[in-house]
C-alpha cells in the first residue's frame, strides 16, 4: 500500500489509536515525535519518521518497518521512508540512534505530548516538499 495523501496517513494513525489495532501505538509514537521535536527541533523529516513507524503492522504480514517505509515514501519522501525503515543499531548514524533513543525513552516517559491533529501542518509541508522534489524538471 502506498500512502498517497495526508489524509490516507492520519486515517492510519487514528488507527494506531485506543480501540485500534495498535492499541498504545498513537500514544507512544506521538510521545516519541514528541521527544524527537524536543531534542532536534528544525528536523522535522526526523520527528515525522519517529510519528509514523507505527503503521507497518496495520498494512499487512510482513516487516512491519518494511511496510510503514515503502508506504510512506510516496507522500513524505525517501529521508523518511528510510529512517522509518533502519533497525536502529549500535553502529548506525545519528539520526537513528536519535529515533531509537526516543522511542525507548517515550515507552516510560509521562508527559502529555498532545494530540495527532497538532502534525497535520508539519506532515502537508512535508508531503508538499516530498511532491515537489519528486516533480520533473
Amino acid at each position: 500500500m502506498e500512502l498517497r495523501s495526508v489524509e490516507e496517513l492520519m486515517d492510519l494513525l487514528y488507527a494506531c489509536g485506543p480501540g485500534g489495532a495498535g492499541a498504545d501505538g498513537q500514544a507512544h509514537a506521538l510521545r516519541t515525535a514528541a521527544l524527537l521535536r524536543r531534542g532536534r527541533p528544525a528536523d522535522k523529516e526526523l520527528q515525522v519518521a519517529g510519528l509514523v513507524r507505527p503503521v507497518g503492522p496495520l498494512l499487512g504480514p510482513g516487516d512491519p518497518a518494511e511496510r510503514a517505509a515503502d508506504a510512506v515514501r510516496p507522500l513524505l519522501g525517501e529521508r523518511v521512508a528510510d529512517l522509518v525503515r533502519r533497525r536502529p543499531s549500535a553502529g548506525a548514524d545519528d539520526d537513528t540512534l536519535a529515533l531509537r533513543g526516543a522511542e525507548e525513552e517515550a515507552r516510560t516517559a509521562c508527559f502529555d505530548p498532545g494530540v495527532l491533529e497538532d502534525w497535520r501542518t508539519v506532515l502537508e509541508l512535508l508531503a508538499a516538499r516530498a511532491s515537489r522534489l519528486d516533480a520533473p524538471g
